[in-house]
């Protein structure tokens, strides 16, 4: 294989990444905690874009319990988005062996 067909296929490659991460980014996960009484929307750029609290939870005596919740349903969207990341990049790059990570 010549440089020129090598060079051309990284640049398709490069742009199939490009246009699934555009897309990665409309897509959105859903973490949750508590049962499900702490949920946190995220997107594909890693997004915050609601948290949602039952209110049955709310004890302005119990604050860090609440603060714990959040951050486990935070973590639990961000893992659930970075594996869609790594399905949608391993597709996309056809299983070529790349690091995680790497998107």
């Amino acid at each position: 294989m010549n440089i020129q067909a090598m060079l051309k296929q990284a640049q398709a490659l490069q742009a199939k990444v490009a246009q699934a991460q555009e897309e990665l980014k409309t897509r959105e996960m859903v973490g949750a905690s508590g049962g499900g009484k702490v949920k946190v929307t995220m997107n594909g750029a890693q997004e915050v874009l609601s948290i949602s609290i039952d209110p049955e939870i709310v004890n302005p005596e119990e604050a860090d319990l609440l603060e714990d919740l959040v951050l486990t349903a935070i973590r639990d969207a961000r893992g659930k988005i970075t594996r869609l990341i790594e399905e949608e990049m391993g597709r996309v790059t056809g299983g070529m062996g790349l690091p995680p990570g790497l998107f």
